[in-house]
């Protein structure tokens, strides 16, 4: 059967009898999952279910990593989709939207056929989550190749199976540090936290994923569907509790992401793993909603990456300088005369209305992250643009 015409991915048929399945996105520096690659690879994988193929090899066709993850792009304008629907129709608008990468990476790992993942550089986020898919997971020994879900500092959480995936193969313990810390895993950590089989030198993987695919101990089955029952909530109960109490005391629960994380493990791990997967895909549905992962993805994502690139360039505006101490001052001075942030930030509207209006659209990106930066303005509260967007409001 000839493997469908993609465009974000390549199949190419071996004479092994194996499938190349190649994440190449064209134009692109490193591979991210855009709406395109989510649902060529929903493609593939119904195809995977009727092909007479010995296995797949998931691998990179680009030098500079694996996957780096979501589009966040797209991902903003999925999100003004969302908001701008009736409210009645945005958990099923936000589920069917997102859902697409979870079933199908569950449809490539329950398709019959082993597959293996050689990772040779970044696997992050969505990228992580399609590795954890496959049933034999290769990783290069260079510092470049680790795994890792940062979700939560964007204001999201691992929306495709990480949540449910990663506590199942490393440990509930480690796996909370990986969700809610940023943690990332390389080289023989990664191993030994049995969240890949083997290390092997860059240039290797490709050789060693395919030996074990051909092999006699290749097979199609992931633990998650091998254990005889979920696990029991007691078990894993206390490490809920203390990460909650510590997310609390560090951010008064202003930050909704860590305390999604935290219930779609919670509620997702007593499941059996298809049941997990749409548990976690109803507490994403229901987070994308909200405001916060849209400020923290443009302060900590779009607007420090604008920040850093022109620090790197010497081209930071000294306006946005000026305008972030002057914003940073309002407020130190303004919050003992308020019960809270919001109402300072709303007292202090007009004059950074004022302070920001010469600020050109790139420049006005790199303040948010700077306000962030300085402490002025959370992260959750978007910087500048927050402050006026909830006068706005």
């Amino acid at each position: 059967m000839t493997p469908p015409n993609l465009t974000q991915f390549r199949a190419e048929m071996q004479d092994n009898g194996l499938v190349h399945l190649v994440f190449d996105c064209p134009g692109r520096s490193m591979n991210v999952f855009s709406n395109q690659a989510i649902h060529e690879l929903g493609e593939f994988a119904e195809w995977l279910h009727r092909a007479d193929v010995k296995g797949v090899l998931v691998r990179s066709g680009k030098a500079t990593g694996f996957c780096a993850g979501a589009d966040l792009t797209e991902l903003g304008v999925a999100y003004d989709m969302i908001v701008a629907a009736p409210a009645a129709d945005r958990f099923d608008m936000a589920f069917g939207h997102f859902f697409p990468l979870s079933h199908a990476i569950r449809r490539m790992e329950t398709a019959g056929k082993p597959v293996a993942a050689a990772i040779a550089g970044l696997a992050l986020g969505g990228g992580c989550e399609l590795a954890l898919g496959a049933h034999y997971r290769v990783v290069t020994s260079n510092r470049r190749a680790m795994l890792g879900l940062p979700e939560c500092g964007v204001g999201l959480l691992p929306g495709a199976g990480g949540t449910q995936r990663m506590p199942r193969l490393v440990g509930v313990a480690l796996g909370l540090e990986v969700l809610l810390l940023g943690r990332t895993l390389s080289g023989e950590e990664a191993r030994e936290a049995g969240l890949v089989h083997a290390v092997v030198a860059e240039g290797e993987e490709i050789a060693a994923a395919e030996e074990w695919l051909l092999s006699d101990r290749a097979h199609a089955v992931q633990p998650w569907d091998d254990a005889a029952q979920p696990l029991p909530h007691a078990a894993y109960a206390d490490a809920i509790a203390a990460h909650r109490t510590r997310e609390m005391a560090r951010m008064l629960g202003h930050e909704p992401a860590p305390l999604a994380i935290l219930d779609c493990v919670e509620f997702g791990l007593m499941q059996p793993i298809d049941g997990a997967i749409r548990a976690e895909m109803s507490v994403f549905a229901h987070l994308i909603q909200r405001p916060e992962p849209r400020n923290m993805i443009r302060t900590m994502f779009l607007g420090k990456r604008a920040y850093d690139k022109a620090s790197r360039e010497g081209t930071l505006s000294p306006a946005v300088i000026v305008a972030s101490e002057a914003i940073t001052r309002l407020v130190v001075s303004a919050m003992p005369e308020h019960p809270d942030l919001t109402t300072a930030l709303g007292s202090l509207a007009p004059e950074i209305g004022q302070i920001a209006a010469k600020l050109s659209p790139a420049e006005m990106l790199q303040l948010d992250h700077a306000v962030t930066l300085s402490g002025a303005i959370p992260a959750y509260a978007g910087g500048a643009s927050g402050a006026l967007e909830r006068v706005a409001a």
